[in-house]
């Protein structure tokens, strides 16, 4: 056994490789094995030759470890080989389940730790232009799973359709119908809306409209998961922002990633 088992769990950001932190980087370079997901950014396990990668990501309809064989994973490996890192999209508090994972952890004797990452539900939106709060337009920002692990839409829709504040949906794709139908319910059908796929990488799509129209435009613009859901008035701010941002996203990439990496 390992003198000192132990466990990370860290943020990986929303997919941009760029978007991590520089304690992420130096945790994965003292790893021994990489216990990661589906929608972590693969460029990211360059910074760690010397542990060994292993998937353990989760699809909708396509879940090739249950939670409860990762948490085995974890503490097997910690025991055998030293410092586990459980590299998760987002941040891994943020409907990451990592803080189920480091109570395992802890219950099996294992030191633990955790490095915060950047939440795709705060950067994907302000990467097309989408401020969740503005002066005069939002006071709050709710941030919302749409599916529970029951598989069923979250009650928070419900209260969140009432509230004037920005709505962030993760997870909500597969409900995006019961969720236009919640908030329409409530007399918000022209209440802007915006849907991002892949959200700060290369693949990211985009489709904007209203509650009234944006399930045709998700059908024209065959738009799927991962995908994020925002709704409300700030969504009209895209049209704004997009044009700066465009400028600054045709400007060269740095080298951090791969540099970092040699």
């Amino acid at each position: 056994m390992y003198n000192s088992p132990k466990l990370t769990v860290v943020g990986a950001g929303p997919g941009d490789p760029e978007l991590i932190t520089v304690k992420a980087l130096n945790t994965l370079k003292s790893a021994s094995v990489i216990l990661y997901d589906a929608l972590i950014n693969r460029d990211l396990l360059d910074y760690a030759p010397q542990a060994e990668h292993i998937f353990v990501g989760k699809r909708k309809d396509k879940h090739r470890f249950p939670q409860e064989e990762i948490n085995k994973l974890i503490v097997k490996y910690a025991l055998e080989r030293g410092h586990v890192v459980r590299l998760k999209g987002g941040d891994p508090f943020i409907f990451g389940r990592g803080s189920e994972e480091i109570s395992y952890a802890r219950e099996h004797g294992l030191e633990t730790a955790v490095v915060s990452g950047i939440t795709s539900s705060i950067a994907v939106p302000a990467n097309v232009g989408i401020p969740l709060t503005q002066r005069g337009t939002s006071e709050s920002f709710w941030v919302i799973t749409g599916t529970t692990s029951q598989r069923k839409l979250s009650n928070d829709v419900q209260l969140a359709a009432q509230s004037t504040a920005t709505v962030v949906i993760l997870m909500g794709m597969g409900k995006l119908k019961e969720i236009v139908e919640v908030f329409r319910g409530f007399g918000k059908e022209d209440i802007p809306v915006g849907i991002i796929q892949n959200g700060t990488t290369v693949n990211e799509k985009s489709g904007f409209g209203t509650l009234k129209t944006i399930e045709n435009i998700v059908s024209e613009k065959q738009l799927g998961a991962p995908a994020i859901i925002v709704i409300g008035e700030v969504v009209r701010e895209a049209n704004v922002l997009q044009k700066v941002f465009q400028n600054v996203k045709n400007l060269p990439r740095s080298k951090f990633v791969k540099v970092g990496a040699a």
